[in-house]
């Protein structure tokens, strides 16, 4: 009897520190046991995917720049609770160091590594004005809903918001 591919497909909607960290940590933990994984970022969750981890004017047209500005990269990640004008995802990094847990960059280093897929929302790159050259080269694609449901097929879709 042949052992069941299994197959987890996520799908990261929020640019929040924690949430990321939650959509890389489930990420990884199922990549290690032998499953399958998808990462689809889409609106919030494409600031994860950003080349500038900083405050950049990216994508196409004077909106689209000032928005992907305001969302500011993977090192401007705000809290989704108690973000504390920005210093809580700091302070949350060093408890996760100091407790010995992977940081948000060593997950993302981990999911490289263990081949995760990563892949970006055609729609939302579309609004935001972001192109693929703006992200990570880590990104497998850009694909929209359809594509993404049929990589997710016969998995465990989550959504993290």
């Amino acid at each position: 009897m042949s052992e069941e591919h299994k197959k987890l497909s996520i799908i990261s909607f929020s640019g929040d520190f924690d949430k990321a960290v939650a959509a890389f940590t489930l990420a990884t933990g199922a990549a290690a046991v032998n499953w399958e994984v998808n990462l689809f970022f889409t609106f919030w969750g494409l600031n994860i995917l950003k080349k500038k981890t900083g405050r950049a004017f990216i994508g196409k047209g004077i909106l689209a720049r000032i928005f992907n500005f305001l969302m500011g990269g993977r090192k401007n990640l705000p809290l989704s609770r108690l973000n504390f004008a920005g210093i809580s995802p700091h302070l949350m990094t060093g408890m996760m160091k100091n407790r010995n847990v992977a940081t948000l960059s060593e997950l993302i280093d981990a999911a490289k590594a263990l081949g995760i897929n990563l892949i970006a929302c055609e729609m939302a790159m579309h609004i935001l004005g972001v192109k693929k050259e703006d992200l990570i080269d880590e990104v497998r694609e850009v694909i929209g809903v359809p594509s993404f449901l049929e990589y997710s097929r016969n998995g465990q879709i989550i959504f993290i918001s």
